[in-house]
């Protein structure tokens, strides 16, 4: 299963290395053919500078990336992104084939301006929760939780909520035992309950 983790400068690096973690470990778990292939994935270079200057390479770009079956999409100074025409588009055509999509943190802004998301229940950083509501009036935007689950469209909370956020789609997609056992091996107290 390939697990795509869209990141870009000035992203949050938790928001990409937490959930990175995430399936990297529960893969270890794993027979081969049900590994977890995860990556990330830039525009169009791939060195990118996260937050508080932290460089990072992206294993693949737009151009080259193998096909997704998940697609996480990190939050950080987005308000660049978001303006992006070239990442709005790729965004909201991966939308289209994946079979689960996913934010951290602001990252729920680049889903919303992609139409990914237009009337759901939804969540973000709670320092961001009255702009996306001011911003994308049809959402439906809840603070106090983890994460929210749509179904195929799932949203986290800020920062370290998306590590809670990636263990939830371990248990859904593979199991809550493998869940439970993945928090445990990172010795990550987990919040089972968004």
């Amino acid at each position: 299963m390939n697990v795509g983790i869209y990141i870009y400068d000035d992203a949050e690096v938790l928001d990409f290395s937490g959930p990175f973690e995430v399936f990297s470990v529960a893969s270890r778990f794993l027979d081969d053919d049900k590994k977890f292939n995860t990556f990330l994935i830039s525009e169009n270079k791939t060195i990118i500078s996260a937050r508080g200057g932290y460089m990072v390479n992206s294993h693949f770009t737009f151009e080259n990336h193998p096909s997704l079956d998940i697609l996480i999409v990190v939050g950080g100074v987005h308000t660049n992104e978001v303006k992006k025409i070239n990442v709005i588009n790729w965004i909201k055509e991966q939308s289209k084939s994946v079979k689960l999509i996913a934010s951290v943190c602001t990252g729920a802004f680049l889903l919303a301006q992609a139409k990914v998301i237009t009337t759901q229940r939804v969540t973000t950083h709670w320092e961001d929760i009255k702009d996306l509501k001011s911003d994308y009036p049809t959402l439906n935007v809840v603070d106090n939780v983890r994460w929210v689950d749509e179904g195929d469209i799932v949203t986290s909370a800020g920062i370290s909520a998306g590590i809670d956020m990636s263990l939830h789609l371990v248990s859904k997609i593979q199991g809550y035992a493998l869940a439970q056992k993945t928090a445990k091996q990172m010795q990550f107290d987990w919040s089972e309950n968004n």
